[in-house]
């Protein structure tokens, strides 16, 4: 699923990049709004990318899920492994 995530963020990132470059390289010449409507749609373009970039998959784990029999935090990418997430001071630790 990352792998199509990333795919689709370098592609809509390419598609800006191409109506920015060429509104302003020759479309300009013809057309000044028409560059100006190109530069528009390329300016909405990063944030949608970037949404798309960080949404969630059916699959995915996110950060914060609770994953084991008791419901602790491990760390892991799959599902049951890893291990429990320790605090380094021990001051803090619930009893």
């Amino acid at each position: 699923m990352y792998t199509r995530r990333r795919r689709a963020y370098f592609l809509m990132m390419g598609i800006c990049l191409v109506l920015f470059v060429s509104a302003w390289a020759f479309v300009r010449i013809w057309s000044v709004p028409a560059a100006i409507g190109m530069c528009v749609v390329a300016l909405v373009i990063p944030p949608v990318a970037a949404i798309v970039a960080n949404r969630r998959g059916p699959e995915d784990r996110w950060w914060d899920e609770k994953d084991g029999e008791n419901g602790e935090a491990t760390v892991g990418r799959e599902e049951g492994r890893g291990r429990k997430r320790e605090d380094p001071d021990p001051r803090r630790r619930r009893r």
